[in-house]
């Protein structure tokens, strides 16, 4: 099962960094262009609420629904795909304080690929090369929204 993992350091307490990964909006917000993400039914998180949304790669489209657990309103949780593109995708957001002014932000993945012709598609659009993107685009945007209070 392969596995992606990275870290950056946003210049905010904690709290704030909690909150703003808490916010139903949060996911689109740190979507890269030109990837749209269209939000179908988002629950609040909390233990066992789902996320359902499409990604949209141009004019093609990507269904996911996911089901959040391990929620730690300060310190993380965790997205499970429940139904999309993979074969399996595990999500892990943690945060740490560093001090009061600046927080860690964790980020491991573990995923797999539908076999066959079936993953070709997920191969391409989450390969390592595309992931280390999309999460670099994630890191400056969390520094950009994210504000110290």
């Amino acid at each position: 099962m392969p596995i992606f993992e990275t870290s950056f350091t946003v210049a905010a307490p904690l709290a704030a960094v909690a909150a703003f990964h808490s916010s139903t909006l949060a996911l689109a917000q740190l979507t890269p262009p030109p990837i749209f993400a269209q939000l179908r039914h988002i629950e609040p998180l909390g233990e066992g609420s789902r996320a359902e949304f499409t990604l949209w790669f141009g004019p093609f489209p990507v269904r996911w629904s996911a089901v959040h657990s391990r929620v730690d309103p300060l310190h993380g949780f965790t997205d499970t795909q429940v139904s999309g593109p993979l074969a399996a995708w595990q999500h892990t957001h943690r945060f740490d304080a560093l001090d009061a002014r600046s927080t860690r932000v964790r980020e491991h993945i573990e995923y797999t690929y539908p076999p066959g012709w079936r993953g070709l598609l997920p191969r391409l659009l989450f390969n390592p090369l595309a992931l280390r993107g999309m999460f670099a685009y994630r890191a400056w945007a969390t520094r950009r929204l994210v504000r110290p209070t």
